[in-house]
């Protein structure tokens, strides 16, 4: 691989950098499913993990803040039955996660900000609609509840949260099992690859494919797509004598790559995590120790090698935080979250500035948490890029939503203009659901007071007893 020098960039010299131990996530029995998602998802206010249960399927849902070791008793979010494959934080939410498991079901939970005292069971929605395992979920970017998922029975559905209504279903697209899904930056495409070698371009309102490319990479291994900033299509795959490969296509020109890039011949499946305001995609290998990032822009050969972060363990799974948490006073472009067999481990990466003044250049306006489109309008065929947010002053993620507004929640069920096609047995509205979990936590906090104001005066009368006794 070619390694340029002289090319000028602001991130030729990004560097990733281990957290100190304190700052990891101790005593998590990360799940051990044979699968090919990151096991983690995060946001400016949580970090969740897939984890091993017994008899069925959970995640732990851990606050930023709370590093060091983890209470082996900490409350679960459970309820699959079945193992969890792949979760998502709602990008309008950061209280809002949805999961996918084995049991063929997409539940989506209502994260408190306070620890809650025991295992969060009441998703406040299961959406029921694939008849094999969901192992892919993706939040649409700009329009408000609206949800994707895949699933083994080659099926993609679309689906309004807000409502339990399935928008959009595409059954026929894929002849075989769908390996990765990737909304484009306004969501009006989608990115998918397969089992059978072919990378499709999907219009999902439509059901029409409208680009395709057989054997991007000619491997039999998992591919992985993402769109760019430029509207090109950045993959992941092997080649037919399984070394891995990235490229990157022109999907109104899919004959020819615009860049393709010979790696190495580990077998661990490239996750490939993009930012588009630098334009940088991150890759990581499951069972790899290390992460590689390259600069992708105008210039041959548009796919720029830049560092690779290396350390001794390897990965089990990796979180991608938003780019509303990081600290832009010490000039952080990303942040990992790096899974290994029984711990977290944040990962940094830093353009070295001399400066401590805001770095406009590297931080420009970025996707903050409004939406800019109701779902009904998105499907009605509007189109819309994210409401973007300045990080100048840093970023204060709000408090809970359910909390301040619970007539007009985010996640508030709205009426259905149709029949609902599939739908919870607890689809109460938000603000009642909310309601009785609120009611069952405060009396479950008075029994507490009440139990350790009995425990006080029991330790007053003893020491009472004793003073008596020694005069």
């Amino acid at each position: 691989m070619s390694r340029r020098v002289v090319r000028q960039s602001k991130f030729r010299h990004v560097f990733g950098q281990a957290a100190k131990a304190d700052q990891a996530y101790e005593d998590i029995r990360v799940s051990k499913v044979t699968w090919d998602s990151s096991f983690c998802a995060v946001n400016p206010k949580f970090l969740a993990i897939i984890v091993e249960a017994g008899g069925g399927g959970a995640f732990i849902v851990l606050p930023l803040a709370k590093t060091g070791r983890v209470d082996k008793n900490y409350p679960l979010v459970t309820g699959h039955t079945a193992p969890v494959l792949d979760i998502d934080w709602c990008p309008h939410n950061d209280n809002v996660i949805a999961s996918a498991s084995d049991d063929t079901t997409i539940m989506v939970w209502q994260i408190p900000d306070y620890t809650p005292m025991r295992n969060i069971t009441e998703p406040i929605i299961t959406l029921e609609g694939h008849s094999k395992r969901v192992g892919i979920l993706s939040w649409h970017p700009t329009a408000r509840n609206v949800l994707l998922s895949a699933g083994g029975d080659n099926m993609i559905i679309i689906w309004n949260v807000g409502t339990g209504e399935v928008l959009l279903s595409l059954d026929d697209m894929h002849p075989d099992v769908i390996h990765s899904v990737c909304w484009n930056s306004n969501g009006s495409l989608l990115a998918t690859t397969c089992k059978d070698k072919t990378l499709r371009i999907i219009d999902p309102r439509k059901g029409q494919v409208v680009a395709e490319r057989f054997a991007a990479h000619e491997g039999m291994r998992p591919m992985r797509a993402v769109f760019t900033r430029q509207g090109h299509i950045f993959t992941t795959g092997f080649t037919r004598m399984s070394q891995r490969e990235l490229g990157l296509w022109d999907p109104n020109n899919f004959e020819e790559p615009v860049a393709l890039q010979e790696m190495d011949t580990s077998n661990g499946v490239l996750l490939p995590f993009y930012d588009p305001d630098s334009s940088i995609v991150y890759l990581c290998g499951k069972g790899d120790s290390s992460i590689r990032y390259f600069e992708i822009t105008d210039e041959p050969p548009f796919v720029h090698y830049l560092n690779t972060f290396s350390s001794k363990e390897p990965q089990r799974g990796m979180g991608f935080m938003p780019k509303r948490g990081l600290d832009v006073s010490k000039c952080e472009i990303a942040r990992f979250y790096k899974l290994h067999e029984r711990k977290c481990e944040p990962i940094i990466m830093t353009v070295p500035r001399k400066s401590d003044l805001f770095q406009d250049d590297l931080y420009p306006d970025t996707p903050g948490l409004e939406p800019a489109l109701e779902a009904d309008e998105w499907l009605s065929g509007q189109d819309a890029d994210p409401v973007l947010i300045s990080l100048r002053d840093g970023y204060v993620p709000p408090k809970h939503r359910e909390l301040r507004v619970t007539k007009r929640n985010i996640l508030d069920v709205r009426p259905p203009s149709v029949p609902r096609r599939s739908q919870s047995s607890s689809d109460a509205p938000l603000s009642q659901h909310t309601l009785e979990t609120l009611l069952e936590e405060i009396k479950a906090l008075r029994e507490r007071v009440q139990a350790q104001e009995q425990r006080i005066t029991a330790l007053e009368n003893m020491l009472c007893e004793l003073v008596d006794g020694t005069d």
